[in-house]
């Protein structure tokens, strides 16, 4: 896992961690793109077409699921292809796994590479919202030192409801 620091902007305010249902999702998608050329460009890596195209949603998929999807416009590419391009953007923090629902979101909060993330997953619309806390994080990550333990995948999912369908 890389070290680099984040290129957090403490100007901009904190995006919500359920986005509305009106919620503007290319303008989410550009961002994350853009975040992605930049750190790619402060590492000297490639953001290569097919790790673009793949980075191009934030809602939750699966890896066949992003193979359809790059299918529809153009050729379909071979399942390791987007495994590859997948690993790249996961290594580089720019894409997560969420382990329960064997799919990956693009990250579009800017974090660490190593940080910790805590999924609040919707049961009844499946939306994915990106959660963090500094008390948490201290707190799992005193305890796993104090255990001799490192680790590999800081992730923490939490399944519930969220703010838009308990308010339906």
């Amino acid at each position: 896992m890389s070290k680099a620091k984040p290129l957090r902007d403490p100007s901009r305010r904190r995006r919500p961690v359920f986005p509305g249902p009106d919620h503007d999702h290319d303008r989410c998608s550009t961002d994350a793109m853009a975040v992605a050329e930049a750190l790619c460009v402060q590492r000297g890596q490639r953001l290569t077409p097919i790790r673009r195209k793949v980075l191009g949603t934030h809602k939750p998929l699966g890896a066949y699921d992003i193979i359809e999807r790059l299918a529809l416009k153009g050729p379909r590419p071979a399942p390791i292809t987007a495994y590859r391009a997948l690993e790249f953007l996961r290594e580089n923090g720019l894409v997560h796994r969420i382990e329960s629902r064997n799919a990956f979101v693009a990250c579009v909060h800017n974090h660490a590479a190593s940080a910790l993330v805590v999924f609040l997953i919707c049961e009844r619309c499946g939306a994915v919202g990106e959660a963090s806390s500094d008390d948490v994080t201290a707190t799992l990550t005193s305890a796993a030192r104090s255990a001799g333990f490192t680790p590999k995948s800081p992730v923490i999912e939490l399944t519930g409801v969220c703010t838009h369908c308990r308010q339906a």
